[in-house]
């Protein structure tokens, strides 16, 4: 058994930080030590899950030791983990689904609170008992243990871990939303609403798409000064009193011809704007839920005239195997800016005042960086 320290929820929305002990890994899984971790609006949310269980699933770190099934990575390895986690032989895998695992997903078990474990169940203990891990893997932890498919070798050294640490989440849903969901065109006009670290991220892959219109909206007037950075033609600055942003559909069907957008990615997780992509869309264009809204919405259907398409895809519909290595090489390329997304840097104690720079909108993305020795 590791001592570790981890953040740990009561499920009624608050948490600490506390002394846990991890076993080592069991033949299918690996043990993990964390270099980075990802600070995330839905680490904000599942504090109130109504259970106890260890936060975080944006992370990256170093293999300490591995079970003798794993083949891919080797004890020093430097790896990413990955929150929708396949087992690789249900319906969905075979479908090439993975981030809607029938097994594993975390969302197919039930998001909020019915299936955070996932490695064996003494994996962590924390006074002596059993507890889950976020999405799987609990990675605001010093050390978590993990399924082999949750970790990703990173096969370059030019990669930090920090950088890497935001790819297992934010980017991977915000780059896989414009990729593999929304399919964005070369030459096409795109609305991004809401551009905190996700919107960013769909900034990014819009221009990586060619994309030749790239559209921010916000109502923080800091966020779309680096939304001008990671790739946005025109900023917007909303008024958060424009109901559903309907005047601010008006000015981007002016900058769009009078016809609308081709895509729109709603990503601010406010159930009231959930409708808003619909109205900024041209006839047969594409709307993306991005954020995970999950309340019930009403729709006004006349929104949906004529033959527009909204879709709501999890995690950017991730393939494991082939997104991380194609995220990865973007970033090489100099195509995707990753440490520039990260705006501030702290330790796990720290958690609390990171949790309150995030909700302000003072952040892209925070980091807890854990100690590499």
């Amino acid at each position: 058994m590791i001592v570790s320290k981890a953040a740990i929820t009561d499920g009624k929305g608050h948490f600490s930080i506390e002394q846990i002990t991890v076993a080592l890994p069991e033949d299918d899984e690996v043990l993990v030590k964390l270099v980075a971790a990802g600070v995330c609006h839905t680490d904000y949310d599942s504090l109130r899950w109504g259970k106890p269980f260890i936060l975080g699933h944006e992370g990256a770190g170093i293999v300490v030791s591995k079970g003798k099934q794993v083949k891919h990575v080797s004890e020093g390895d430097r790896v990413l983990l990955n929150w929708a986690i396949p087992c690789n032989h249900c319906f969905q895998c075979d479908e090439k689904n993975y981030h809607i695992c029938e097994n594993s997903s975390p969302v197919a078990g039930g998001l909020h609170g019915t299936n955070l474990g996932h490695a064996h169940a003494a994996g962590s203990l924390w006074n002596n008992q059993p507890i889950s891990r976020s999405f799987h893997i609990g990675t605001l932890s010093e050390y978590t243990l993990v399924k082999q498919a949750a970790v990703t070798k990173i096969n370059t050294e030019k990669l930090p871990l920090d950088c890497a640490a935001i790819i297992g989440c934010a980017v991977m849903t915000g780059y896989g939303s414009v990729v593999n969901a929304g399919k964005v065109k070369s030459g096409s006009s795109v609305v991004v609403l809401g551009v905190g670290g996700v919107g960013l991220s769909v900034l990014q892959a819009a221009k990586i798409a060619g994309a030749s219109i790239r559209i921010a909206i916000d109502i923080n007037p800091k966020r779309l000064e680096m939304a001008k950075q990671f790739g946005a033609t025109t900023c917007l600055l909303a008024d958060p009193h424009d109901e559903g942003l309907r005047a601010m559909a008006v000015k981007v069907l002016q900058l769009t011809g009078n016809r609308g957008a081709d895509y729109a990615f709603e990503c601010t997780a406010r159930p009231e704007l959930g409708a808003a992509p619909l109205a900024m869309i041209r006839n047969a264009g594409t709307a993306v839920q991005v954020s995970g809204i999950e309340q019930v919405i009403p729709f006004d259907m006349n929104l949906f005239e004529w033959d527009k398409v909204y879709i709501n895809p999890l995690y950017g519909q991730c393939n494991p195997y082939e997104d991380f290595d194609k995220i990865i090489q973007h970033y090489r390329r100099g195509e995707l800016l990753l440490d520039e997304l990260i705006s501030a840097r702290y330790p796990l104690e720290q958690l609390p005042t990171a949790f309150d720079d995030l909700l302000s909108g003072k952040n892209a993305k925070g980091i807890i960086q854990f100690n590499e020795s």
